[in-house]
């Protein structure tokens, strides 16, 4: 573990050598706009970073996000954040590798380890920032809720063994949840705050554009609230709970923890519906605002992928994600909050095919943690989600039993980082077509 003054003495370091480079002296960030793209009236100096992934191949989400710190926030070429990948370990190398092909092509160095990527074989630190990317890749999954075994702990456990043997942290972004069992993601937690580790955790879907743009106010109480997710019920599902998360943080008094989950499929959502356990019409109202407004027929639940997620909190809010499969593949909110008529709804739209501009807004989110050295957006609301995931797996898993989870008292105050299409944005990119 270092001292405070590690940080700012690394970015000073940093900033001169620009300078020197350059020739011209480092100035915040500034940003104006011009037909929707981003340009940097006064650049920030570029920060080397190192990646520590599990697998890059096109459209992975090491190509989304790296590919943007290589190649720009289009891909390509202009404009992209103030950083620079030096240097990169692969966990896996199948025939579809490009690591090798962008090393050669952007000068970065592919690392035998992750010690190695961080340290460039020597015995100091090297890089102000670390983006661990432990997501697809051929890993074998648990045998009871069959969750992919990404190997997050490991990445975070190396990353901080060298930070350790290097006496000096930096911050570390670690993509979607924190692992595939609470037990690792409570580990990653208590350690980074243990040797104070500035951790940057989540999912790209809270950053997507909202439409409407749809932010509560701290001051909201909220009667009941909806998420619509698709897709995989673990690898999607997550994305669904880091949406839901992000929206009702906001609450009036944050957010309090988790007092039990439930996972429910089949004829089981409409015994949940006919007892009021959920609420339909926040369900119809978030569909509402996809594009076609689509309906869910009764026969919905019977889909494969389709299931209920209930959650009940320690404020007394019960509130639902449901995972709908393919029915409508997009993610919606919808919330009735206390003294409102109506309630408020918001398409969370992403960009389903290159850039995937919603990931450029994750990054932007890793860039400002990087330069400040300080995670822009609680760690709390991932160690949150990545429980209550794993909680809903077993659910699943054992047909429905409720779980207690006394492990998710996680009690936090959200931030006012802003999501893609936030008035306060300062990274503006086209909104997705």
């Amino acid at each position: 573990m270092t001292n405070p003054t590690t940080r700012r003495e690394f970015l000073r370091h940093s900033t001169d050598t620009v300078a020197v480079l350059t020739g011209a002296a480092a100035t915040p960030f500034l940003s104006t706009c011009s037909g929707g793209m981003n340009r940097q009236a006064a650049a920030r100096p570029k920060l080397p970073v190192a990646a520590v992934v599990t697998i890059y191949i096109p459209k992975s989400h090491t190509d989304v996000l790296v590919g943007k710190i290589l190649e720009g926030w289009q891909h390509d070429g202009g404009a992209g954040p103030a950083l620079k990948l030096t240097s990169m370990y692969v966990d896996q190398v199948p025939q579809s590798d490009i690591s090798r092909k962008m090393a050669k092509r952007h000068g970065f160095k592919l690392a035998r380890s992750i010690d190695e990527a961080i340290t460039l074989g020597t015995d100091e630190v090297k890089v102000a920032g670390v983006l661990s990317i432990g997501e697809h890749g051929n890993y074998p999954s648990t045998p009871d809720t069959k969750q992919p075994m990404y190997p997050r702990r490991r990445f975070f456990e190396q990353i901080a063994a060298a930070f350790q043997r290097c006496r000096k942290v930096v911050p570390v972004f670690n993509d979607k949840h924190l692992a595939y069992r609470w037990q690792d993601a409570k580990f990653m937690y208590d350690t980074a705050r243990a040797r104070r580790i500035p951790l940057l955790a989540g999912s790209s879907v809270p950053l997507a554009w909202r439409v409407p743009a749809v932010e509560l106010d701290r001051n909201d109480q909220l009667e009941a609230a909806v998420t619509v997710g698709y897709s995989d019920l673990e690898i999607y599902g997550i994305h669904a709970l880091e949406a839901h998360q992000a929206m009702i943080e906001r609450r009036r008094g944050g957010e309090s923890g988790i007092v039990s989950v439930q996972a429910l499929q089949g004829d089981a959502i409409h015994r949940a519906a006919a007892d009021k356990r959920w609420p339909v019409e926040l369900f119809e109202v978030a569909l509402a605002t996809l594009p076609g407004k689509p309906k869910a027929k009764p026969e919905w639940t019977t889909r494969k992928k389709a299931a209920l997620y209930l959650l009940d909190h320690r404020d007394g809010l019960k509130s639902a994600v449901v995972m709908i499969d393919d029915l409508a593949p997009e993610f919606a909110f919808a919330a009735k909050v206390k003294g409102r008529a109506e309630p408020v709804a918001t398409w969370i739209r992403l960009q389903n095919h290159p850039p995937f501009g919603h990931f450029a807004h994750l990054l932007r989110a890793i860039e400002e943690t990087i330069h400040t050295g300080q995670a822009v957006y609680p760690l709390e609301r991932t160690l949150l989600t990545t429980g209550t995931l794993d909680r809903l797996m077993h659910s699943l898993a054992q047909k429905g039993k409720q779980f207690d989870t006394p492990e998710l008292a996680i009690a936090y105050q959200p931030s006012d980082w802003p999501f893609a299409n936030h008035a306060k944005t300062r990274l503006k990119l086209p909104a997705p077509d």
